[in-house]
């Protein structure tokens, strides 16, 4: 993907139903993971800043698998997204939300989808720009009854629900208005990595596509 026309956070979200949370610890699983979610209809990834790996991971996936669009999860600083970018990655995830993540993000070119989980953190992402959120964590922090109560004073800003989001319950959250797609996990399961079972990734990945009719 060319990053001298850099995605937006909208873009992101608007793509599939589904942005997968990838953790992985091994460089050698990150191309065939890349494959596999590609093989079941899914190219926005999110590889998770929270092994030592990640940053190589994102590099490879960058460099061999060039349709896929991958992105960093848990930004967390300024360091984070200038790394992140250098790696290769189109989009930035983020656990919560600060001006310096906002605007590093903004210098390397990253669109951006921070974390937010109270109306005070909205209005702040929102103050510097940022109207594609991710609600983090989602399930813990009030579901679906909190991203109904967010709809009328937040009616301009669209969610990302991650954390808790199951294949059972993101049709409860794709329904609302003010969800555009959803974070999940369950796409790569624990160990599925670990043991190559890349066909089981791919399952899973196309088993999301009814969701699309949900979120349109």
């Amino acid at each position: 993907m060319n990053r001298s026309t850099p995605l937006t956070a909208l873009q992101v979200m608007q793509d599939a139903p589904v942005i997968p949370v990838i953790v992985l610890n091994d460089v050698a699983h990150a191309v065939p993971l890349a494959r596999a979610l590609l093989a079941g209809g899914i190219r926005m990834l999110e590889v998770t800043l929270r092994t030592p790996q990640a940053l190589a991971c994102i590099e490879t996936i960058a460099r061999d698998v060039p349709d896929a669009v991958v992105g960093a999860g848990t930004v967390r600083s300024k360091g984070d997204a200038q790394a992140a970018a250098r790696a290769g990655a189109h989009f930035a995830v983020s656990p919560g939300y600060t001006r310096a993540v906002g605007q590093a993000c903004r210098d390397v070119g990253l669109a951006l989808l921070p974390g937010v989980a109270t109306g005070g953190e909205i209005m702040a992402a929102c103050e510097d720009g940022f109207t594609q959120l991710k609600f983090f964590p989602a399930v813990h922090a009030g579901g679906v009854a909190m991203l109904k109560a967010w709809a009328g004073p937040f009616y301009d800003v669209k969610f990302c629900p991650t954390g808790g989001i199951t294949l059972q319950n993101a049709p409860d959250f794709l329904a609302l208005p003010n969800v555009v797609c959803v974070g999940g996990s369950w796409l790569v399961p624990a160990g599925t990595a670990e043991q190559g079972d890349w066909g089981r990734v791919t399952r899973l990945a196309s088993e999301t596509e009814h969701l699309k009719k949900i979120a349109l």
